[in-house]
Formats: structure tokens, sequence, C-alpha cells
């Protein structure tokens, strides 16, 4: 099961913005495991939804200062047999690593949107939707966030209370951590406050006047289902972004009055894709839209395909992180005044000029607000690189010098209308896993897309 919920606590943005976030979870309910938990700034997007969906597949690696008995080596949890099926749980922490079947949602618009369910879709797991306005029917998850607020939220600084007459004077004035910080400490309660602590509703058959905790069930059924590993690299990540068809013109491809171009669309502008309906498929993360991934076919690929960076042409412009959420406030402020191009370049002029008012302390609450949102969302993705083993700062170190050193002997980085691109295409990432079907060019339809990363049957087949 699958819910959000704005957080009984404040905690503090970039430029002293004081704010409650939102906790979006996953719970499986036969263990009561609270599989993956993200935690953001107002705003969850489907992408949010899809990160939940990696994390609870893949083990969650030991964070930096956790203790050692949160490890799975050190859990109930039958450590050595696991090992022996997945290389990837030495080191883990202990959290169980479930592949779900079906996900129970309500009728939000992060669950019930086209980018989330095709994202389930591709994992091959099944969406069902919950009636509007029927609690009871995810009760599990709505109980589970009670249990949230009184084991953990309500001893967290700025603790705000479920309604106005539990809450002090100034719970504002008492905030003092940051989301990243609360984000880090909720992940280490998960696995030393939840994960083992008894629950009366989870018994086994042959000790059921025994209480069990999530570890201990999941121990008891993981050697009844088996464990299956389900390899996820970083080109499985882009499948579960947001996705749009359209076309790729002389221009590049432009979304919401954003222009995406690079050198590596020279051989497909104009043209069909293979696809039914002539579209190209183009994914991209609302947290930051400075660039998109288009799907393009590589026949010398296993896979039979690829994914190219194209970054948004005025990135250069504007340096500052941003989300789409920042885009469509600029939207709605800024009046046209000229063609679509000029249009977009004033755009991006009032994007940069409202991320340094913000950064410098001016401008309005809304604008400050907004510019906090940006920079928060933009320091949470870092949450894959940790996922799928690689340090986000190794990773920043690693892209900006390599990067910015090919950019001073490479002159062929200059898109069409004069801007640097600093994503050549030696430089897109690309995935370390050779797992997933190989797929002809041309089998994809539009509706429903047919590249799944996990294929139950071939995964039987190699064990």
């Amino acid at each position: 099961m699958m819910d959000s919920t704005v957080l009984d606590a404040f905690v503090v943005l970039d430029d002293g913005v004081v704010e409650r976030p939102e906790l979006t979870i996953a719970l499986d309910v036969a263990t009561r495991t609270i599989c993956a938990a993200v935690l953001r700034a107002k705003g969850t997007r489907s992408v949010d939804a899809a990160q939940l969906l990696a994390q609870m597949m893949v083990p969650a690696p030991m964070r930096p200062g956790w203790a050692e008995a949160l490890a799975m080596e050190h859990s109930v949890v039958p450590y050595e047999r696991l090992l022996s099926r997945d290389a990837r749980l030495e080191g883990a922490a202990a959290r169980p690593v479930i592949t779900p079947q079906t996900i129970v949602v309500d009728q939000g618009n992060v669950f019930v949107s086209s980018s989330f369910i095709a994202a389930c879709e591709s994992l091959g797991i099944s969406v069902q939707p919950a009636p509007p306005g029927n609690g009871p029917a995810k009760g599990h998850v709505e109980r589970t966030f009670s249990s949230i607020n009184t084991l953990f939220v309500q001893h967290v600084a700025a603790y705000t209370g479920s309604h106005t007459g539990e809450r002090g004077k100034d719970a504002e004035g008492e905030a003092v951590w940051t989301l990243a910080q609360l984000a880090e400490m909720f992940q280490e309660w998960i696995i030393c406050g939840w994960q083992e602590r008894e629950h009366d509703g989870l018994r086994h058959p042959m000790m059921p006047r025994c209480a069990l905790s999530p570890n201990e069930m999941w121990a008891a059924l993981v050697a009844v289902c088996g464990y299956v590993p389900v390899p996820l690299g970083r080109e499985d990540y882009i499948e579960l972004m947001p996705v749009k068809r359209q076309k790729i013109n002389d221009y590049g491809i432009r979304i919401d009055y954003r222009t995406y171009d690079h050198k590596v669309l020279n051989s497909y502008r104009g043209e069909r894709s293979p696809a039914a309906d002539g579209l190209w498929e183009i994914h991209y993360n609302p947290h930051a839209p400075g660039q998109v991934w288009v799907r393009l076919p590589k026949p010398d690929q296993p896979r039979g395909y690829g994914w190219e960076a194209v970054p948004w042409i005025h990135h250069t412009l504007v340096t500052a992180p941003f989300t789409d959420f920042t885009w469509q406030h600029l939207r709605r402020t800024v009046a046209r005044r000229a063609d679509r191009a000029q249009h977009e370049h004033d755009l991006a002029l009032a994007l940069r000029e409202l991320l340094e008012r913000a950064a410098a302390g001016h401008g309005t609450r809304r604008e400050k607000v907004v510019a906090a949102r940006a920079r928060t969302a933009a320091t949470d993705g870092a949450v894959w690189g940790i996922l799928y083993g690689r340090q986000p700062e190794a990773e920043a170190d690693e892209l900006g010098e390599d990067v910015f050193d090919d950019i001073e002997d490479d002159e062929e980085l200059l898109t069409d209308d004069g801007t640097l691109s600093i994503w050549p295409t030696e430089h897109t990432p690309q995935s370390d896993s050779s797992t997933g079907a190989v797929q002809e060019v041309g089998v994809p339809a539009p509706g429903r897309p047919q590249v799944t990363v996990y294929d139950p049957f071939e995964e039987s087949l190699k064990w």
C-alpha cells in the first residue's frame, strides 16, 4: 500500500523558509514493513512514487554514522543464505527487500497518473485503486501513519500536533532540522525503531501467542516464497521517470516552453520513430528539468535501444537548481510579449533573477518558498546515487572534472542556437546492468510500454 501525508512537524528549507514536508511511504501488508519512504517539500510528484518502487526492490545501503547493529548481517534475517543469492546485500542495512505483486493506492493524482501506472507496468506490478473517500480500504497504511506520528514525529523538534489544539505557541520557531537531516533520521528510525518492533497483527502459524517484528515476519515468509534479486541500473531509473511522446523537430524537443537540443538528435530530426505512432519516447524529471532523456534505437546494445541525455538550451543561463514547480510559477507571472523563442529566453532570464533574488534574501515570501523548494528537491535527487551504490559527492566531482575539461577542447558542443552543452554523448549515464529482455526496434507501443525491467519467466530460467 502506498500513500502520502503532510508530516506533523516543521523543517527548515533553504534561506530559513519553514514548512511542513510531505511523507510518502510504501507498506508491505504481509510483514508491516515500511519498504521505502520519501520525504519531500510540498509537491510530491509521480517521480517520487517511482522512486519508492526502486527503493523497495534494492537493498538499502548502510549510511555513514549508523551503528553496526543496524546492518542486515546482525539482524534476524537469514543473511548468509540471502547473500549467496544477492551479493548486493553485503553491507546492506536490516531492511527487507520486497518485490510487490499488487500496489493499493488512493485516488490521488500522483498514484493514478499515467506516469506512475507506466512505471508499475514496466516492473510487472498491478495497481489497485481504492474507492474514493474510503479510508478503511487502505487502513494498514493509514494506521502506520498514526504510529509514525506517535512513535517518531512527536519527538522531533517543531512538532505541530495533529491539530491546532495540540500545537504550542511558536512551533515554527522551534524548527531546527533541515529536510535532509530529518529524512536521514527517519530512515534510521525505520530500521532500528520500526522493523525491530513487535506488532500484534504479526503472528507465526507455529507460534500464535508470540507477536513478531516486521523483520522476523519477513524472515519467516522469505523461506516460503523465496527470494529473487531484481537488478536495477541507471537506465531502469530513467524508465521509471514520467514520459512524454512527441516528435523531434528541427529545433529539437519542446516541453512546456522549454526547448531541449543536442547534436545526438541530428540523425532523427523530422523522422518517425520505430513505434507505431511515429513519436519518440522522452523521459524527464520534474525536480530537475534541466535535461531530458530520449530513447533512441541502438541495435548494437542488448536491449536494442539506448538513452541519450539532451540538455535545455538555456541551461548555461540558469545554473542554479530549479523544478517544474518553479517554472510554472514563472509561466503565470511573466507575460508573453514576443514570439515563442524570445518568450522562452525571457522566462529563462526571469528564472535566473528569481533564484538570485531568493539566494540574496530578497524577494517576496512566495518567491523565497519557490526557490527553497527547488534547491531542496535538487538535493533530494542525490538519493539515487546512494540507492545504486554511488555517493553523490563523488559523482558530482567526477562529472565536474571530466565534462568541463572536455568542454575546453571540444568546439562541437555548441548547439544550434549558440549555447554551450555540458552533456556530450560520451558522458551520458549508461547502465551497468546487463539484464533485461533483448528488444527489437519498433516493438514498443505508445500506450503500454513493452520494455520490462524485470521479467519473472526469464529470471526463473536463469536461476
